[in-house]
């Protein structure tokens, strides 16, 4: 690189961090101040936290909880200060997430590519201010790095799907595509990962927490129709002129939810829809693995947004999860990719529509949530279609990356990519990071 590009790319780094602070503080303000009840969850774990610190009472210690026990960790360092008052614990809060995402934005943009970073901060904008006021902003950018670092650390990448598995469920899936992308899936994945779930589980485990460590999965049973889910989008729709069909708030969860006939066989349907989706994306997975970087990120943006799709859970945040694969892709120049000539493996779909889809996902989302959710759960024709688009729009995502690995993994093996992959060495995830990642990004053919 020369002193010229150099001094470019060290300008475009300082716009980047600039706008990068603007829009946190600008969501930090929306939820502390501008419209503070939409860090209602977050104003929950100051309870939850102040709960254990003040009177013993402990999440998962002492009591089942919606959530994996790694949650409290986030929940806890946002206590730093206090846990009496919501404003300064909701600002510490959103101070940690403005940390995390800047680590991930350190990592996205690595190789001098800004792409991807600048990709997911304007995802960020236009998802509004759940992107910071949820637990799952702790998880996205933990996804976000773990995928950039994928092909070139394995084994730092399982451990980190699995700390965040154990914050919200979601990411943990994602251990699936990483097993079918590396080489040695056992020494490189399934093993960094059960460590540390080992390491989690026995501190649980330690405080008296053994009993509840799986509570976050049994309190999903009862639950009903979430009114934002894809699956409540007819009941919804006909919910303006139908008053047998009825938004309701759920107190045990904390949640709106749709009820009218059929939802109640709906919602008892979709647990069991959602593990027979999910085997069968894994068959798809591993008839397409060891594909490269391409057919890593396209299976974790498969799995991500197959659980939204056959979830009766529908919050606005998981929109949150389906950045990363994205952001990772954009930053490692994929989307080169969709300009011709391509290699044949690369040549099945676009990152760029898929980035341009999840913008469109975002942006309606913060429409449905928080600008137009009185609307929403007042049964408004027009706050439906919205939220109908929203979810169109998520389940095209879906299809087009099941159709991507459907026809990558119909490629004749030992072709050149399957050739390249091969020539890896094997000792490349131990090299030197640089070595490694150069090693690696030019076996996978990652243009």
């Amino acid at each position: 690189m020369t002193s010229r590009q150099g001094a470019v790319l060290g300008r475009s780094r300082i716009v980047l961090f600039t706008a990068f602070f603007a829009v946190h503080i600008w969501l930090a303000l929306q939820g502390t101040i501008q419209r503070s009840s939409t860090f209602h969850d977050v104003d929950l774990y100051r309870f939850w936290v102040g709960q254990g610190l003040h009177h013993g009472q402990w999440p998962v210690l002492d009591f089942p909880w919606v959530y994996p026990a790694g949650a409290l960790a986030p929940m806890m360092v946002a206590a730093v200060l206090d846990t009496h008052h919501t404003v300064s614990y909701a600002v510490i809060w959103s101070v940690l997430v403005t940390v995390l995402d800047a680590i991930a934005v350190l990592v996205l943009i690595r190789r001098g590519n800004l792409r991807g970073a600048w990709w997911w901060l304007a995802f960020q904008a236009a998802l509004g201010v759940i992107a910071i006021g949820r637990l799952d902003a702790i998880a996205a950018p933990i996804l976000v790095i773990a995928l950039s670092l994928a092909l070139e650390r394995p084994r730092l990448s399982a451990a980190l799907l699995t700390v965040g598995a154990w914050i919200k469920i979601a990411p943990g899936a994602v251990v699936v595509a990483l097993a079918a992308a590396v080489r040695r899936p056992v020494r490189d994945v399934i093993m960094p990962a059960a460590v540390t779930c080992a390491v989690i589980v026995g501190a649980v485990v330690a405080g008296g927490g053994g009993a509840n460590l799986f509570s976050f999965l049994s309190s999903q049973g009862t639950r009903g129709l979430q009114v934002e889910s894809v699956a409540a989008t007819p009941w919804v729709l006909a919910a303006s002129g139908y008053r047998g069909i009825v938004i309701a708030f759920n107190s045990k969860i904390v949640t709106f939810e749709v009820s009218g006939p059929g939802t109640a066989a709906v919602a008892g349907a979709m647990d069991f829809a959602l593990a027979l989706a999910f085997l069968a994306l894994a068959v798809l997975i591993w008839r397409a693995r060891r594909g490269g970087a391409h057919v890593l990120l396209t299976a974790a943006l498969a799995t991500l947004a197959l659980q939204i799709v056959f979830n009766k859970v529908g919050s606005p945040q998981f929109i949150c999860w389906l950045a990363a694969p994205v952001a990772a892709a954009l930053s490692q120049g994929l989307a080169s990719a969709d300009r011709p000539p391509r290699p044949t493996r690369e040549s099945w779909h676009s990152w760029r529509v898929l980035a341009i889809l999840l913008l469109a996902v975002a942006g309606l989302t913060q429409w449905v949530y928080p600008l137009g959710y009185g609307g929403l759960l007042e049964a408004h024709l027009g706050m439906g279609l919205v939220l109908a688009l929203r979810n169109v729009l998520v389940v095209v995502v879906l299809v087009l990356t099941v159709v991507g690995l459907v026809r990558a993994g119909r490629l004749v093996p030992g072709g050149p990519e399957d050739e390249a992959t091969d020539n890896v060495p094997a000792d490349a995830t131990d090299a030197p990071p640089g070595q490694a990642a150069d090693a690696l990004l030019s076996s996978q053919a990652v243009r």
